[in-house]
């Protein structure tokens, strides 16, 4: 765990789709993760144990929780409970700024 993480020590991971993601700081309590879309790039549905937040930094998303969807656009942010499928596509190419409790170790393999 590192308590200042500069953005220039973490590298982004290529999901493929136009989208990428980069790891942020992180403890076993939580983690805040960078993920960037290009525009019609999707985040597909899938579920988790974590809570997440996500806050919109840039773009424009269409993002949902099971069949709810909501057009979210900079300053926005969305509470996702743990367990609920979720996804999101991006509209304008942007980025979301993910924090999960607990931690998402998954993520760091």
């Amino acid at each position: 765990m590192q308590t200042f993480v500069s953005s220039s020590d973490a590298a982004f991971t290529e999901l493929g789709g136009g989208t990428r993601r980069r790891v942020l700081a992180h403890n076993g309590e939580m983690m805040a993760v960078e993920v960037s879309f290009d525009a019609g790039a999707v985040g597909s549905d899938h579920s988790h144990p974590h809570t997440q937040i996500s806050y919109v930094l840039s773009g424009e998303f269409t993002y949902h929780i099971g069949s709810e969807a909501h057009t979210m656009k900079k300053g926005d942010s969305i509470i996702v409970p743990g367990g609920s499928i979720h996804g999101c596509a991006c509209v304008t190419a942007g980025t979301l700024l993910d924090v999960f409790a607990p931690m998402r170790e998954d993520f760091l393999k």
